[in-house]
């Protein structure tokens, strides 16, 4: 992996890789998946790569393994990064989908995953639900996410928060669906929709909860919060794990603000997914004061990004993914 400057900066890049699994009933191979996604990962030139959607398969333990992920890495750099991934808290190793994983050139000094550690699921009874129920039930978060502190070296730690929030498509509703896609009523489909809403928005805010922890160990902490937000940094998700200085109205605050570095780049070239035509930047990576001091630059490898509403079966059929790399330069700090 070549680099412009490998003694005075390092970069970190999010890939949402789109279901990477190792067999596929139908669509391409992971031979062709592998052909389509390592000149993308080898483009990025990541020292820390945050990875979203890497399935795990049997591994004849009981356990699952990231196979496929194992063989795109195989005979890049990224094969001897150090690789820290979500686990399965009932079975232990990978989860079956959706995995975070983070490969880092720095050393892993601390590490964990987040889910309803910070905030309680919310409880919520269905009112649409057929038949109807009389008990809440709790909405709880798709998936944790991924906290790892990197050794930069000079007794400088970096914070990277690896995530990837619900998607804003209904949640299942009790009785509400003709199939998986059909639903049977607007109310239904409306409070499915209300239901992701708050598994996103409540993500998000433990994802902040987490932020601030870190701020108040360290006030000058190095944080990047990196990943698949599927949301625009206008939207809620976004601006709660920020904390935007107009929102806040508290100049006391402010060193605690995080900023969605992409807004450097051009708005031409601002977007890392193509919705029904529509460009979106809904893979960020936010940064705190102290990282934005070292920031150079950030780039979106959104070339020839196709659009991911051409296939109605689009996981299944697609060798690369719907989502472009997005990757950020910084200055190493200096030793304190």
């Amino acid at each position: 992996m070549s680099r412009s400057d490998p003694l005075k900066t390092f970069r970190i890049a999010s890939y949402n890789l789109e279901n990477l699994r190792a067999s596929r009933k139908k669509g391409p191979l992971l031979e062709d998946r592998i052909q389509a996604l390592r000149p993308q990962l080898l483009k990025t030139r990541a020292d820390v790569l945050c990875l979203q959607e890497i399935d795990g398969q049997p591994d004849g333990t009981g356990k699952r393994s990231l196979q496929a992920l194992d063989a795109l890495l195989e005979g890049t750099p990224f094969e001897g990064f150090e690789r820290t991934t979500t686990i399965s808290k009932s079975r232990g190793g990978a989860r079956d989908k959706h995995n975070l994983v983070t490969v880092s050139r720095f050393p892993v000094v601390d590490q964990t995953q987040v889910r309803h550690d910070l905030i309680d699921a919310p409880l919520h009874r269905q009112i649409t639900a057929v038949p109807a129920l009389s008990e809440p039930q709790k909405i709880d978060w798709d998936r944790p996410f991924l906290h790892l502190a990197l050794d930069l070296g000079g007794d400088r730690t970096l914070n990277i928060i690896n995530l990837h929030l619900r998607a804003p498509r209904a949640a299942y509703v009790e009785g509400q669906k003709e199939d998986a896609e059909v639903w049977k009523s607007v109310p239904g489909w409306a409070e499915g929709f209300f239901i992701a809403a708050v598994k996103r928005a409540g993500q998000a805010l433990e994802v902040r909860l987490f932020v601030d922890s870190l701020f108040d160990a360290d006030k000058d902490a190095l944080i990047a919060v990196v990943g698949d937000f599927n949301a625009d940094d206008f939207e809620t998700p976004v601006r709660t794990i920020c904390g935007d200085a107009d929102d806040i109205c508290n100049p006391a605050l402010v060193p605690r603000v995080l900023v969605p570095l992409e807004n450097s780049v051009d708005a031409s070239r601002r977007y890392s997914v193509i919705h029904g035509g529509h460009p979106r930047m809904l893979d960020h990576l936010l940064a705190s004061p102290a990282l934005r001091e070292l920031y150079r630059e950030t780039e979106v490898f959104n070339e020839g990004l196709l659009d991911e509403l051409y296939s109605s079966d689009k996981d299944e059929d697609l060798p690369g993914s719907f989502h472009a790399p997005v990757v950020s330069e910084f200055n190493l700090p200096v030793p304190k």
